[in-house]
């Protein structure tokens, strides 16, 4: 066998794996940098409210502790408001949150507004 047949070989094995990491993303991300652990997580387009499923489900113990990441499912690339729920009843809003495909996102507790006590 050839030195340019065994490439070819090669490459025929090796080039579909490194375009399926190439195009297989991880996916949409939250990143919680509150300070609490985050009991809900739910989104809408920006500017409604037409709140979608409770994201934290998607986690194993159903909550997003701080500075763990979650994946978000079920969403596109786009701008949108979320609902965030804490443990108890306190409930706050972000606005305006730009979400990209396979990019983290991040909610402080500075962006926090209209949160009921």
């Amino acid at each position: 066998m050839s030195r340019v047949s065994i490439v070819v070989a090669v490459s025929l094995l090796v080039l579909p794996g490194a375009l399926l990491a190439q195009t297989k993303g991880k996916g949409i991300r939250l990143w919680n940098l509150t300070s609490a652990t985050i009991s809900g997580f739910e989104l809408s387009p920006a500017g409604k409210t037409e709140w979608g499923p409770n994201q934290t489900l998607n986690d194993k113990d159903k909550e997003v502790d701080h500075d763990e990441r979650l994946r978000i499912t079920g969403v596109e690339p786009g701008r949108y408001d979320a609902k965030v729920s804490y443990s108890g009843s306190k409930q706050c809003f972000v606005r305006d949150i730009e979400i990209k495909a396979d990019a983290v996102f991040s909610v402080s507790d500075k962006d926090l507004k209209d949160c009921n006590k």
